[in-house]
């Protein structure tokens, strides 16, 4: 059971920092209402993690993450793309064996959106696209009809979409994440490949069943240290679903790396299981070992 080494670990939420992070977090502040979450954090969430990495300003941030990378054995990260996003176009057009795109969509603006993830997949190879319900302006439900055009363009393109599910850590209402609504839409797209983002709680239970259920959902360990990980999801992995949990950090929004890697070890996978969490389920998704 315990954590093999040089497996090349890929790793499905990491970002490159900026001098001001904040400006990750500007699209969601008309939805908050309390004064700690809008004037005192810095980030939404900041009141469940602690030692949230810090950086010099003006460092080269780039050769920040890949040094990261490099220490923990990170082969391969996965980093959210936009024409406006320069640090992470930098990463990709520099690095490309180490980072590749997804895309943050917003159902919001229709077949505009549409027309986006088909110019952005053309453009950066998009290996993914990725949703936060609750943190949508205004909100979209995970089975919302404004949700459907990006469901069937994802099936079209033949990527995973990767949302967020259960109650969001800012302190926004949950209702748009319940993971019960997952199942209309994998009942809906058959061939949509979805992954869970966040967690799933407390409905992990239920997003056990729904993947015993469906062959196209899958579960993603992001924004949780290690030693959080839900006991529930541990033993789906380590019985049924050795296929279906998929690794995913999350640095530098609210983990360090050292973090995620110091925990990891002391998660009771079974042998067999670590080299698919790490690196064979994502490969196998999103397509990274294919040309």
């Amino acid at each position: 059971m315990p954590m093999p080494t040089g497996i090349g670990v890929i790793d499905l939420m990491l970002a490159i920092p900026t001098d001001d992070a904040g400006k990750w977090y500007e699209f969601m502040k008309p939805l908050l209402r309390d004064a700690e979450s809008r004037q005192q954090f810095k980030m939404p969430a900041e009141y469940m993690f602690r030692n949230i990495p810090g950086f010099q300003p003006g460092a080269d941030f780039l050769s920040l993450v890949v040094a990261e990378m490099d220490k923990y054995g990170i082969e391969r990260a996965m980093i959210g793309v936009s024409p406006e996003n320069e640090s992470a176009i930098r990463a990709l057009q520099e690095y490309p064996d180490r980072f590749f795109a997804s895309y943050e969509c917003n159902p919001n603006e229709g077949m505009d959106e549409v027309r986006k993830i088909v110019a952005l997949h053309q453009r950066f190879d998009l290996k993914a696209v990725t949703a936060f319900p609750c943190g949508l302006c205004p909100q979209v439900p995970i089975n919302d009809k404004k949700f459907y055009p990006i469901y069937a363009k994802c099936v079209e393109l033949d990527i995973p979409i990767c949302v967020c599910a259960g109650v969001p850590g800012p302190r926004l209402p949950m209702a748009p994440q319940r993971v019960e609504l997952i199942d209309e839409v994998c009942w809906f797209f058959p061939e949509l490949k979805f992954v869970i983002r966040h967690g799933a709680e407390p409905w992990t239970e239920l997003a056990v069943k729904l993947m015993l259920k469906w062959p196209g959902l899958h579960y993603s360990t992001s924004a949780f240290a290690p030693k959080h990980y839900d006991e529930k999801i541990i033993a789906y992995a380590n019985s049924r679903g050795a296929d279906k949990i998929i690794y995913a950090g999350y640095y530098p929004m609210g983990l360090s790396m050292e973090r995620i890697m110091t925990d990891m070890p002391k998660v009771p996978f079974k042998d067999e299981v670590w080299p698919k969490f790490l690196r064979g389920n994502a490969a196998r998704v999103l397509k990274l070992d294919k040309g």
